[in-house]
């Protein structure tokens, strides 16, 4: 049955000999039975298809339009090989996408073409991604790899893989340099530049041109890329396999050799090479075979360059790399070595041979035993050796292979001097490695490498297979889904065919030991051991010279000719001893070693750090067995080095590239479907499928499935667990079991379930859009003739209109033309028109009776239809009333007899008592009563009804008579109208006799108009001249505009010109800084270095002028030191340990002199203080001074008594409420008062706190030193005995005093803070007010006009009862606050009264007449200040200690905005002041450095960088608005103007300060983009702000994040929120309006560009759907901007961009139209951007059609023009350069006071 329904009219694939797969459509329906199929191919074409008569198999189906072009080939429904063919196609056709997820697998298209797709930003972009994410990219695996190996703490393997000219090896380059991106190098020796730098130079010495490719690798090679515990690369190591090494002596037609020789040849002019005495390509036979020695766009010149570069960067010296050239050229040489044949068994070297002479030149041996070894051979008995002279072709053989083998050893230890470069020099901790390695090879010729390359891809492809089996099976178990056997291609026997014992190799390496072995017997023994034995052996029939192997992705056959010679690979040892006896030390070095190799293909891996959690070891030859493995043959040593590799591979997590060619011409973007599917087949992709399919390859989540399939599920169906829901749906969608499986998490379906559920809710939604359409379109057709019959009665109404006003024109013009002849005619015109008048007077009363009938007829009608259509609803109305009322009674009479029924359960067992009865009895006659008098009242009801029933028919019948009477009204008009057409017959007669009369007018009407002309013509020329002058006046106009739009563009270009200097100048800032801190972390390195390690006393003297250094500092720096003790140990690089040894010298000589100063200072204070303690009496004069400070209180004390003793009085005179209400003038005097003690009180708190401190210290330092010295004070100053005890008891009555005024005070500001939240509430409850008000007023609109107004006089009534209320509330509130002002006026006052009495009461009378004789009681008045402040030289390090790098400053939120800034400017004036030019320039210094080192500690904390940004453009601003200069004092008060600084011009320090903001800038837009990168993404895109309107897709293995949001996931309000946060944070920080602008600008500026590449990168976002969410988020953004009044900040414009991309996934995309609106409409978007959406455009559901390839051809035709960025990716890092308006503070700087929380005390304000 589900087959039958899976084939009706369904598309399918049926096998075609060009295109592997075509497309067909069924013409009708299959049944079972059938045996064959009537099909239409897609170009029209019908056809019978035949099914196999003993399979009986149908032809694969079609996967559904919506899931083709798929970024996951296992996402497919049905998974087969047209499936998989097609969705590559679609993709690297028509999207122009190379990369395709198949599971585990990266399936990479070669493109043949330059894509913008691998640039810094795309790495940047696929950077922390999840890999179902993003788009397929070789990057997403790298990050795949890169992310498990931190996770898993396992190494990993790419394993790359292809056929020549697939783009493996640009594949695994793309691999490296993302790793050498993202991960960075832990030291500065720049690792990863390295790593890279290792491409050019194995490129240039292992790559050639192939007929398949101009860059093939010919070797293989496995890269591990080392990296330390915080995973930054730390080195790498390189092992290569099978070097195609005949390429250096033979080339076929349209091949090369390797680059390195065309290089050479190419860079042979430059003096270095002529010793080299190099010519052309052409010139020498190792190049020219091939007859192509030229790459088209390749410069081997430029190339040789890069490779040299490439070879210094990794430590290959210049002499090394002459040297390397020197063979190189040698080998060239070598190959023009020509031979003569003296006979058939000898030859002979022409003498003076010049490419020998050469040859032997450059490898420094002689010419005579070179000759010689190259025509002889020595053989060796078992008595005696003889030499032996050998034929000219033996000669060129032995000549080839003394190439071949140089060649190969230079490969090796050029090998092993990359592999000693990248060397990590710490322990590795981990690794990734990347293996690029050939794919399965078949030629017309297969020779041993090919057999070797195959053999590599078996093992290969077995570890493959064993991996995708392994993880299916771990899916399986992991959701508990019962585990069945899947069958897979296992190629074990092929395997054990090439290696086992007796297998091919081991016969090969036996044959090759035997003295007369060749090939032809190798064959036989081959022959004689498999053929017949083995499946997968073959012999060719026409051969017996080859052999035939079934590979697992085909049969090759392989050539016997020339096996054992390879494998072999013999030299002779004459040659090689010549060549070690050379002079020229590199040649003797390439044998050295040669014995020890494990394959002369292979790099030694000398020091290589073994892996600490895997069991691989390196691949190191033991020195004992030196000879043995020196005998060893190439195939014994390949399978070695296979069988290490296999090692490594299984001990690592293995991610597969699979690189396919689309075609054998290297067209681009040219899909040969046969080749693609020969690759598809060799490189194991199918397999994958097939396993996949074999099991269950669909998998949904639960939630997925859900939000997929809603539709199709009935609201019953749908319950609260997701779980059920599903399982009870499928199970009626599907009946049969077997085709899928509940999970833990996951649904798992048989390959073709989707596609069958897709078909079922496809139908549906069919359905549902059908009927929809049908009522659409009836309203539509309803509404069109609605207003087509509007249109035609308004046209009819004024065309009639214009005929009646025509007509009365021309009545006009006659009665004009009878006053002209009425002079003549006037008699008979007069009658004529006497009777004219009459008829047309006549005519219009008839027409406007007819029309005023008309209109009347259409009111009356509209009254009765609309009297007849409220009868109409009323009847509705009262049916729907009855209905709900009778299923009401229904409802209740149910529930009553259910209640009853119980009831009467509970009555029968307590029936049986009299009593009972008795209660029942008078019970019922309650009842009886109550229903009768219910009775009554609905007779009443009844009565009433039935007269207004009577009412009703009475009107009726009035309103029936009223249109009798109108109609009988209407038959009499229909009669008039009659009699009017009878007038209207004899009107006409009369108009025909008119026209005559106008013929004779139209006669003189021409005379009339010729004079007319004339008349035209002269006024026309005179207008003309008019127009020519004012066209002049035009023209002028017209170029004075143009002048001024020039101007204008030019300041715009100059503006740009100015924008883009200050962003190169704050670029190279950045770099600046970055440098600056780089020294830093040196210094500090240089400092924690043994032997050069700072101790505390020289901390602080080996900084240098913009350093700068604390204790906290010190402490802060200890647990990072301690952290990393491996990491000191590790050796330093040279080049940078010399320079930090210059640099140590440099500071050791400025600590010297820092040192002597320090102690010339230390000498001049012990003096000072010696000084000191000869001079005693001048303690007295401080005690004075203190004395006179204590005064000073005393008096202030005196002063607020009084004040407070006035208030007392003001409060008493006058009792009554009002005085003491909130708002009367005692109480605003109260507030006053309160708030200047409060002010007086925090200053007198921080003098007496400053007093206390300097009384302790001058006794400590007084006390031991003269205590005689003490009491002549104390006599002093004590002349009676109570003179101290009235002092203490003064100054505790002072404290007492200031305590109760800063309780008073506190419990003000808290009544005010209470005041203040319930104005907020007040503020909140009006915007709810609002709010409902403006909902039911859009209720009250849709109501009736008589519902309207009961509604909103309710609504009203409502409302001012609340308000009533909440007025009620608050005059409660206000009562209860007078009264506890009341109560705390009248505590306040007594305790006064009472301080005031102690006070007089502890003055004796003697103390008040001795008191004038104290020399320090003079009161003093209170101190102007001059908004300076003083501090001591030495204090300068605690100022900014205190005042910069106080942890807790920035989170302050009770300091005025940009306080630190204004002290810091204060002690700026004061030293300007003083003249001290050195105070100024030490305090701004250490104020630069000290901002500097708070923000490289704490530069991750946004408040702290966004503070301090805030205080150093205040400082900034104070320096300018201070500064003296005119522009900047416009807006200063003429006190400020006397704050003006006197004796320095800081305008350089004004730059250094603007350098510093742009710094602390630039750091505030990193922190900002750090906190919103992670939320952008989620929040912008994936998160379903409008919930259901973007359905969700079938996906494959690689599951992308879920849309529906979990708790962890951000949204739109997460973003919102976090920007309100950071808007609130500047604020109240006081950073500049046009400040915050920008960085608002800077923030939306990374939301779009973040938002727009994700999505140029993800297929899946790229829907109709998704366009919808975008706007909707980048509208709720700009009504965030709105909110603050940010509009004019440019930040919306930022954002341009996005919402162009999120309206092109919306608008239409078919025809030219379309096109040229999207061309207009995306002005901000690069051509490439929009293409890209184009190409990635997606439909979710069946209803929406892709973009066609013709449209987005037209889309580049339209845009070729356009000069825009080829870059696809906007540039998300781009700061947009800052500027720092002036902006002047009006805030006076004597008003500024400094909280005592500061810890400032040692400050004082001058």
């Amino acid at each position: 049955k589900r087959e039958k329904e899976l084939y009706n009219y369904a598309r399918v694939w049926i096998p075609d000999p060009e295109e592997v797969w075509k497309s067909a459509e069924l013409l009708k329906d299959y049944k079972p039975g059938d045996k064959v199929l009537q099909l239409r191919l897609e170009e029209g074409k019908d056809l019978e298809y035949c099914l196999d008569p003993k399979t009986k198999e149908l032809p694969p189906l079609r996967n559904p339009d919506i899931l083709v072009g798929e970024n996951d080939l296992t996402a497919l429904s049905y998974l087969h090989e047209p499936a998989v063919l097609h969705n590559l196609k679609v993709r690297f056709i028509d999207s122009k996408l190379i990369y395709t997820y198949c599971g585990i697998v990266l399936v990479a298209i070669n493109p043949y073409e330059q894509l913008p797709i691998y640039g810094e930003d795309i790495i940047n972009a696929y950077s922390g991604q999840n890999m179902g994410d993003m788009d397929p990219h070789i990057f997403a695996v790298a990050e795949e790899a890169y992310k498990q190996m931190a996770r898993d703490e396992r190494n990993q393997s790419i394993i790359v893989s292809g056929e020549s000219g697939a783009g493996k090896t640009v594949s695994a380059k793309y691999a490296m340099r993302y790793f050498a991106t993202v991960s960075g190098s832990a030291s500065e020796a720049n690792v990863e530049e390295k790593v890279l730098a290792s491409n050019p130079i194995m490129e240039s010495i292992g790559n050639a041109k192939t007929t398949r490719n101009d860059n093939s690798s010919r070797f293989g090679k496995y890269i591990e890329i080392g990296f330390d515990k915080r995973y930054r690369i730390i080195g790498a190591n390189m092992r290569t396999y099978l070097l195609e090494k005949s390429r250096v002596v033979f080339q076929a037609e349209e091949e090369r050799n390797y680059h390195i020789f065309y290089q050479l040849c190419a860079s042979a002019t430059l003096p270095e090479f002529k010793t080299l005495r190099l010519g052309n390509a052409n010139y020498f036979h190792y190049t020219k075979q091939g007859g192509s020695p030229v790459i088209d766009g390749v410069d081997d010149a430029k190339e040789m360059v890069n490779t040299r570069q490439a070879c210094t960067l990794l430590g290959i010296s210049d002499s090394y790399q002459m040297g390397i050239f020197r063979i190189l050229a040698g080998i060239l040489h070598l190959g023009n070595v020509e031979f003569a044949s003296r006979d058939s068994d000898s030859c002979v070297i022409p003498p003076k041979h010049e490419p020998l002479t050469i040859f032997c030149d450059l490898m420094g041996v002689e010419y005579e035993e070179m000759a010689h070894w190259l025509c002889h051979r020595k053989l060796a008995t078992a008595t005696e050796t003889y030499i032996k002279p050998i034929s000219k072709l033996h000669a060129i053989n032995a000549r080839d292979a003394l190439a071949k083998h140089i060649y190969a050893n230079l490969f090796n230890w050029i090998v092993d001097h990359v592999n000693k470069a990248l060397h990590a020099t710490v322990k590795q901790h981990s690794f990734i490695g990347v293996l690029d390695i050939y794919g399965f090879e078949t030629f017309e010729i297969n020779s041993f490498e090919q057999f070797c390359i195959n053999y590599a891809n078996e093992k290969l492809q077995q570890q493959f297979n064993m991996h995708v089996f392994k993880l299916e099976q771990e899916e399986y178990m992991k959701e508990q889904i019962p585990w069945t056997l899947i069958d897979f291609y296992d190629n074990q026997p092929c395997i054990n065919l090439i290696e086992a014992k007796m297998g091919i190799l081991d016969l090969l390496d036996e044959e090759c030991k035997m003295p007369k072995g060749s090939d032809d017997s190798w064959a036989q023994k081959l022959y004689n051991t498999h053929l017949n034995k083995c499946a997968l052996f073959e012999k060719p029939r026409m051969s017996n010279k080859a052999f035939i192997i079934k590979h697992f992705a085909d049969k090759v056959e392989y050539q016997c000719e020339g096996f054992l010679e390879k494998n072999k690979d013999t030299v002779y040892e004459e040659q090689i001893k010549v060549l070690k006896s050379s002079k020229f030390k590199l040649l003797p070095e390439l044998f050295q070693d040669e014995e020890k190799a494990i394959s002369p293909t292979s790099a030694t891996v000398s020091g290589r750090v073994p892996l600490s959690r895997t069991a691989v070891k390196p691949a190191k030859a033991r020195p004992g067995q030196a000879s043995k493995e020196h005998k060893k043959t190439v195939g014994h040593q390949f399978r070695n080095s296979l069988h290490l590799l296999m090692e490594t591979l299984n001990a690592t997590t293995p991610h597969y590239v699979r690189c396919i060619k689309p075609n054998d011409f290297k067209f681009p973007f040219t899909f040969d479907e046969k080749r693609a599917v020969q690759q598809l087949r060799a490189c194991g992709v199918l397999e994958t499928i097939r396993i996949s399919a074999a099991g269950f390859p669909s998998r949904w989540t639960y939630q997925e499935f859900f939000s997929r399939y809603r539709v199709l599920m009935k609201q019953r169906d749908v319950l609260g667990d997701r779980k059920q829901t599903c399982k009870n749906v499928l199970e009626k969608l599907i009946l049969d079991k077997d085709k899928y499986q509940f999970g833990k998490t996951k649904i798992f379906f048989r390959a073709g379930q989707v596609a069958y559920l897709e078909k079922i809710r496809a139908d549906k939604l069919r359905a549902a859009c059908i009927r929809i359409q049908k009522t659409i379109r009836g309203w539509l057709m309803r509404k069109k003739y609605v207003r087509m019959r509007k249109a035609a009665i308004t046209i009819q109404r004024y065309v009639r209109g214009y005929q009646a006003r025509c007509y009365a024109n021309f009545l006009r013009r006659t009665q004009a033309a009878i006053t002209i002849q009425k002079f003549q005619r006037m008699y008979v015109v007069r009658k004529r028109y006497q009777c004219m008048r009459a008829a047309t007077i006549a005519l219009q009363a008839l027409l406007r009776g007819y029309m005023a009938r008309n209109k009347y007829q259409m009111m009356l009608r509209e009254h009765k239809s609309i009297i007849i259509q409220k009868h109409l609803r009323g009847w509705l109305a009262r049916v729907c009333y009855h209905r709900t009322l009778k299923a009401i009674v229904y409802l209740q009479c149910c529930y009553r007899r259910m209640m009853a029924k119980r009831e009467l359960k509970k009555l029968k067992i307590e029936a049986r008592s009299v009593e009972r009865y008795k209660k029942l009895h008078i019970g019922l006659e309650n009842k009886i009563m109550q229903l009768q008098r219910k009775i009554d009242e609905q007779n009443k009801e009844y009565k009433s009804l039935m007269e207004k029933l009577s009412n009703l028919e009475i009107t009726y019948s009035t309103e029936t008579e009223k249109l009798r009477s109108d109609v009988e009204r209407l038959r009499m008009s229909e009669e008039e109208a009659k009699n009017a057409t009878n007038r209207v017959l004899s009107l006409q007669e009369e108009i025909a006799k008119l026209r005559k009369e106008l013929h004779q007018t139209q006669s003189e009407k021409k005379t009339i108009e010729e004079w007319a002309d004339k008349y035209k013509h002269e006024t026309e020329q005179a207008k003309l001249k008019e127009q020519n002058t004012l066209l002049k006046t035009e023209k002028e106009e017209l170029n004075r505009q143009i002048m001024e739009k020039k101007l204008v563009e030019e300041t715009k270009q100059l503006e740009l010109d100015l924008n883009d200097e200050r962003l190169r100048y704050q670029n190279l800032l950045n770099e600046f800084s970055r440098l600056e801190e780089r020294y830093d972390d040196l210094k500090d390195e240089m400092n924690l270095m043994p032997g050069h390690k700072r101790t505390d006393s020289t901390h602080s003297s080996n900084e240098s002028e913009y350093t700068f250094s604390s204790e906290i500092t010190e402490a802060e720096d200890l647990p990072v030191r301690m952290e990393e003790p491996s990491e000191k140990k590790a050796p330093l690089d040279m080049s940078l340990f010399l320079k930090l040894q210059k640099r140590v010298t440099e500071l050791e000589q400025e600590k010297q002199s820092l040192q002597d100063e320090l102690d010339r200072k230390e000498e001049q204070a012990l003096r000072a203080k010696a000084k000191e303690e000869e001079r005693p009496p001048m303690r007295g004069a401080e005690l004075e001074y203190e004395s006179l400070k204590r005064q000073e209180l005393e008096s202030e004390n005196k002063k607020l008594k009084n004040e407070l003793n006035e208030l007392q009085k003001a409060l008493t005179e006058t009792r009554s409420p009002e005085v003491t209400a909130p708002g009367a003038p005692a109480y605003r005097v109260l507030l006053d008062q309160l708030t200047s003690v409060s002010e007086e009180l925090e200053v007198r708190k921080e003098e007496v706190l400053i007093l206390r401190s300097q009384l302790v210290s001058q006794k400590e330092a007084i006390q031991p030193k003269v205590n005689k010295l003490v009491d002549q004070q104390l006599k002093l100053y004590t002349p009676s005995e109570n003179w101290g005890c009235d002092f203490l008891s003064v100054f505790t009555q002072l404290l007492l005093n200031f305590r109760l005024l800063e309780s008073q005070l506190q419990s003000q500001k808290k009544s005010h803070e209470n005041e203040l939240e319930s104005l907020r509430g007040e503020i909140q409850s009006l915007k709810e007010e609002n709010n409902r008000q403006q909902q039911l007023l859009a209720q009250n609109l849709q109501l009736p006009p008589e519902a309207r107004i009961e509604a909103s006089l309710q609504h009203e009534i409502t409302r001012l009862t609340n308000e009533n209320l909440d007025l009620m509330e608050q005059l409660e509130k206000q009562d209860k606050t007078v009264r506890k002002l009341k109560k705390q006026l009248k505590v306040f006052a007594k305790k006064i009264g009472e301080l005031e009495v102690g006070q007089m009461e502890n003055i004796s009378p003697g103390q008040i007449i001795d008191e004038p004789i104290r020399p320090v009681n003079i009161p003093r008045k209170e101190k102007d200040f001059q908004g300076m402040l003083e501090y001591k030289k030495e204090d300068e390090q605690k100022l900014v200690k205190n005042l910069i790098l106080g942890k807790q400053l920035s989170h302050s939120v009770n300091l005025i905005p940009g306080l630190p800034a204004y002290i810091l400017f204060m002690c700026v004036r004061h030293a300007d002041y003083l003249n001290d030019d050195q105070k100024v320039r030490s305090l701004l210094t250490s104020t630069i450095n000290g901002i500097k080192k708070v923000l490289k500690k704490r530069g991750d904390d946004f408040e702290t960088v966004s503070f301090w940004l805030s205080n150093t453009c205040r400082f900034l601003h104070c320096l300018k608005q201070y500064s003296g200069e005119e522009g900047f004092m416009k807006h200063n008060t003429p006190r400020q103007n006397e704050h003006c600084l006197t004796n320095f011009d800081l305008a350089e320090y004004r730059q250094v300060l603007s350098d510093l903001a742009i710094q602390i800038y630039q750091q505030l837009v990193r922190v900002l983009e750090n906190i919103l990168q992670p939320m952008i993404v989620s929040g912008m895109l994936e998160h379903e702000t409008i919930q259901g309107v973007s359905g969700v897709k079938p996906t494959g293995l690689r599951k992308r994040t879920s849309s529906i949001a979990d708790e962890g996931t951000y949204t739109l309000d997460s973003i919102i929120r976090q920007l309100n946060s950071f808007h609130s944070v500047m604020c109240q920080h006081g950073m500049d309006p046009e400040l915050i602008k920008q960085v608002v600008k800077q923030m939306f500026y990374i939301i779009g560009a973040v938002t727009l590449n994700n999505l140029l990168l993800r297929k899946d976002m790229c829907s109709w759907s998704k366009g919808m969410q975008i706007r909707y988020n980048v509208s709720q953004l700009e009504e965030w901007l709105r909110d603050k009044n940010l509009m004019n900040s440019g930040a919306k414009e930022t954002l341009e961009p996005l919402i162009q991309a999120a309206q092109l996934l919306q608008v239409k995309k078919k025809t030219d139209e379309d096109a040229e609106a999207i061309c207009s409409m995306c002005n901000a978007l690069t051509t490439a951007q929009i293409v890209k959406v184009l190409n990635l455009y997606t439909p979710v559901n069946e209803f929406e059609e892709r973009v066609l390839v013709s449209f987005i051809r037209t889309i580049q035709m339209r845009l070729r023009d356009r000069k825009d960025s080829p870059q696809l990716l906007m540039d998300a890092k781009h700061i947009f350069p800052v500027t720092f308006p002036f902006n002047p503070s009006s805030l006076a700087l004597e008003t500024i006071q400094i909280p005592a929380s500061l810890g400032l005390g040692f400050i004082s304000r001058v």
